[in-house]
């Protein structure tokens, strides 16, 4: 980022205005989508991005995205499951503020981890449990200490959704179900664990979107800026 340089509130690259004030009216910057772009536009925004930010993340991004993209801006860092691009250096910034991030499955793994990593890029303690679906349920028993102190826990799950429920049911802390597309027929693409969550016997449960990782980490910075 340059200092003492005034940056206007966005900027139109005619493919994309940049949003320069979004850190300004919600504590974290603009987030490139990098399905449907190519891997120069995915550049030219993200070098627009560090003059006003110190780095610049993308989501769901290929490994054919990244390879292009490294061949065209020096410092770029690649979480290959998570599907994230780093664009500059990662704070040490570090938040009185912790997440359990939870997996059912295995397969679950990827939306798990674009919430976790995007998570510790703004300072979140992150304490990622994986593979503790209720087909075993004594698995997740067996892990509770290790997230029943946090300050909100992110559950990822497929099939029929059913883990959110049990871990809202013993958690005071806020709750973010994640359902993904994992399962088959009648699992409709995710469809059906978003219903079961929605559905959920655990009071509070929040919901985001089939595969959404990076909006349930969403959801937890928004807390984080409130306990500012």
């Amino acid at each position: 980022m340059t200092e003492n340089v005034k940056v206007p509130p966005f900027e139109n690259l005619d493919f994309a205005c940049v949003d320069h004030d979004r850190a300004i009216r919600q504590g974290v910057g603009e987030v490139i989508f990098a399905p449907g772009k190519t891997a120069d536009q995915i550049v030219s925004i993200a070098q627009n991005l560090l003059q006003s930010q110190s780095f610049a993340l993308a989501t769901r991004v290929s490994e054919d995205q990244y390879e292009e993209a490294k061949s065209l801006f020096d410092q770029v860092h690649y979480f290959k499951t998570a599907k994230i691009m780093r664009f500059g250096a990662m704070s040490n910034k570090k938040l009185d503020f912790s997440c359990g991030v939870l997996s059912a499955g295995t397969s679950d793994i990827p939306v798990a981890e674009e919430a976790a990593v995007f998570l510790e890029h703004y300072g979140v303690q992150v304490s990622r449990v994986f593979d503790v679906g209720v087909a075993g349920i004594h698995r997740l028993l067996a892990r509770v200490d290790e997230f029943n102190t946090c300050n909100a826990v992110i559950v990822v799950a497929g099939m029929d959704g059913a883990l959110p429920s049990v871990v809202g049911g013993l958690l005071a802390c806020p709750v973010i179900a994640v359902p993904t597309s994992i399962g088959y027929g009648t699992a409709f693409g995710g469809i059906t664990a978003l219903m079961t969550m929605l559905n959920s016997c655990a009071s509070g449960v929040a919901v985001v979107n089939i595969d959404n990782g990076f909006g349930a980490a969403m959801a937890v910075l928004r807390q984080c800026n409130q306990l500012k």
